[in-house]
């Protein structure tokens, strides 16, 4: 009995001696991997401290990003994923420069309708004719006159009456 009892011992012992001389890997292997791992991101980079990988860098969108960090969680002797990343902003498209929503001929056409009243300017304001400027009460009324029987359609009058 005393030699069973012995013989577990002895057994326990050397089980335990085999788990705690179990190789660890060093963080100098792990960057060595991670390092390989994260090269296929140029705009990334990882650091290994203690077993835990510190990526850091932009990626393009969340995918990759999460892509990269189960890659990382993939190697052996990796304890975590601390992820510091970005996701790059996505590109801005630039402004639509729009027509102008006036017809060039209509604008003409006013144009001339008030050629007579040097004062008077003809624009395209936020997509809309616009008259300014500053006329008399007369004035005023035979421009108007003069736009509307154009039938043009809506515009805007800012003309400003002295």
């Amino acid at each position: 009995m005393k030699k069973t009892i012995a013989m577990a011992a002895l057994a326990v012992a050397v089980s335990f001696g085999a788990i705690s001389c179990k190789k660890k890997v060093s963080d100098a292997d792990l960057q060595t991997q991670a390092t390989t791992v994260v090269t296929s991101n140029p705009n990334a980079s990882v650091e290994v401290k203690e077993g835990v990988a510190h990526l850091s860098g932009t990626f393009a969108d969340q995918q990759s990003k999460d892509a990269m960090i189960a890659k990382l969680k993939a190697i052996s002797g990796v304890k975590d994923v601390m992820d510091m990343s970005t996701i790059a902003a996505a590109p801005t498209a630039a402004p639509v420069e729009t027509a102008s929503a006036v017809d060039p001929a209509v604008q003409k056409k006013v144009q001339d309708a008030v050629k007579d009243f040097p004062s008077v300017k003809v624009e395209v304001v936020n997509g809309q004719l616009t008259l300014t400027g500053n006329v008399s009460g007369l004035q005023a009324r035979k421009i108007k006159e003069s736009v509307d029987a154009l039938k043009i359609g809506k515009y805007n009058n800012n003309l400003i009456v002295k």
